[in-house]
Formats: structure tokens, sequence, C-alpha cells
């Protein structure tokens, strides 16, 4: 074989493994794919909520435990409790969201209780 097939493979194998780390980087940057279930089936206890750059070095934070929220200001060499035991907002604090059957369900029968007016 010649040294170009060689060069080639390597070539071809780190464009792979570099499109497999930049998407992996991209799937744990923005959140996707984290399910609301922990380890052997459990419903996890713990979120980040909302979290806000202040500057290059402080961060705050809205963390979830439990529908109670806690707001948080991190730095590289510390963690400070802003303000703590926040209740959730009701909508979130039940768990799931609706589903979109649902919902439209809900809207559906809503609208078909009202009486509509039809005088003439």
């Amino acid at each position: 074989m010649d040294n170009t097939t060689y060069i080639r493979f390597f070539l071809a194998l780190v464009i792979v493994l570099g499109l497999i780390f930049a998407l992996t980087w991209l799937l744990k940057r923005f959140g996707i794919g984290q399910n609301q279930m922990g380890a052997l089936g459990r419903k996890k206890r713990l979120r980040t909520v909302e979290s806000t750059s202040l500057d290059a070095r402080h961060r705050l934070v809205l963390v979830r435990r439990d529908n109670v929220e806690h707001l948080l200001v991190l730095s590289p060499s510390s963690a400070t409790v802003i303000e703590s035991a926040l209740p959730a907002p009701a909508e979130e604090a039940a768990g799931e969201l609706p589903s979109l059957a649902a919902s439209f369900k809900s809207m559906l029968s809503s609208s078909q209780a009202q009486p509509k007016d039809t005088a003439p």
C-alpha cells in the first residue's frame, strides 16, 4: 500500500473523532438528551432551572431541589446562597408539563362546554 492511503485513513479517523467530540459537546452544552430520570429509574431531585453569567468569573444559578428553588452565585473559589427556600412555580412543581394531546383535549372540551349564540 501507498503512504497516501495511510495518510488518508489517519485524516478520516481524525475528522470522524472530531465530529463525535463536537457533537457530544454541543449536546451537553444545550442540554439535549437530558431526561428527568436518574440512575435505576428514580426521579431526579436536583436540577438547574436557569443560569446566567454575571461577569467573566461569576455566575448566577437557580437550582431546584424537591420543588424548592435556591438562588446561588458561583465563583471559581466559592458559592454563595442569595435566596433559599423559594417555592417553585405551580405549573412546574407538579412535575412534567402536560402533553400536547392532553392540552388539545382540554381546549376542545372547554370550547364545547360554552354555548354558542345562534341568534339571527
